[in-house]
């Protein structure tokens, strides 16, 4: 039980009590007291509980960073997208959000991933994933013409995230200035032969409910 002093502590830091929903308010809050988007990103469930992973850090074989001790937490975590109270897939890996990975994107200039300017977008999922084999695609809108396939890339995925890529030269007419690429909640994530498990074996959930990373406008 928490004492007078620590209970004014955590009021002042606004510091939630960590739970077993894959929320963002279940979940440490890292990177100051305001909820930050890019940092609850990092933020998954494993056997041990509420780790951290970053960019640069390795995706296998490796301890990553644990915020908050909690046994067993990614068996148990409950009220997340396409999940049913009671029922097997409770317990599932599954998508949490998405976003893009770059601000924005020019036709002339094309885009390349060592430079870190290709079409770029990351699923999160809620707790650590393993990718096997295949090749995952995620499909992309195009409001003008043809809807783009984006391409797994380990290299660039971490514990919890698999990031999909697309690299195009310069002037490619596949996105062209001033289309609006997007995802819908029709857009999922395809396992191209792979197998996507989450941290206790489970075939993760690769479904997502509406509401993607939003709309980028293809710049001139």
């Amino acid at each position: 039980m928490f004492d007078k002093k620590e209970e004014l502590l955590n009021k002042e830091n606004k510091m939630p009590l960590w739970g077993t929903e894959d929320t963002a308010a279940a979940k440490p809050q890292i990177g100051g007291r305001a909820y930050n988007a890019a940092k609850a990103r990092e933020i998954f469930a494993t056997t041990a509980g509420w780790s951290q992973v970053g960019a640069g850090r390795a995706t296998t074989g490796t301890q990553h960073e644990l915020l908050v001790a909690m046994r067993g937490l990614s068996t148990v975590l409950i009220g997340g997208t396409g999940q049913t109270a009671g029922t097997s897939t409770q317990v599932k890996a599954s998508i949490t959000s998405i976003n893009w990975n770059i601000d924005s994107y020019s036709y002339a200039a094309g885009g390349s991933i060592a430079a870190g300017t290709a079409l770029s977008i990351s699923v999160n999922f809620n707790e650590a994933i393993t990718v096997t084999g295949g090749a995952p695609t995620l499909a992309v809108n195009n409001d003008s013409r043809a809807n783009l396939s984006f391409a797994y890339n380990a290299s660039l995925s971490t514990a919890n995230r698999m990031t999909f890529v697309k690299e195009y030269g310069v002037n490619n007419s596949a996105a062209q200035a001033t289309d609006v690429l997007s995802v819908a909640g029709t857009n999922q994530v395809a396992a191209g032969g792979a197998t996507i498990v989450g941290a206790d074996g489970q075939a993760a959930l690769i479904t997502h409910a509406a509401g993607g990373p939003g709309d980028l406008t293809v710049a001139a």
